[in-house]
């Protein structure tokens, strides 16, 4: 979709070292299309430089710490609030995603 979308440019990516992007699927997808693509990855066990590190924390702070959830439904509607709340507030996430002053 990247391809399609920018068919004319350099796409960078930048990666964490999640096993499913050293994939053989990657590493063939790099072969033919590689030319148009350059992956950066991230140091090893550097959540600091990953921005999803810190909603996944915020996430954990709101819905999962020190919160007893009665079933699984308890939980999903929990994190479906969460979801609703970060939509309204886009300036809050960028800055507690560290992307914004």
């Amino acid at each position: 979709m990247l391809k399609e979308r920018y068919p004319d440019r350099l796409i960078v990516l930048v990666l964490d070292h999640a096993r499913i992007h050293h994939a053989k699927m990657v590493k063939e997808f790099l072969r033919e299309e590689g030319q148009c693509f350059h992956f950066i990855y991230l140091p090893p066990y550097s959540p600091q430089l990953n921005p999803i590190e810190r909603l996944w924390k915020w996430l954990k702070d709101m819905v999962i710490a020190n919160v007893f959830h009665k079933d699984r439904n308890d939980i999903i509607q929990a994190i479906t609030r969460f979801v609703h709340y970060i939509h309204e507030r886009p300036e809050e996430v960028l800055q507690r995603l560290g992307c914004a002053g």
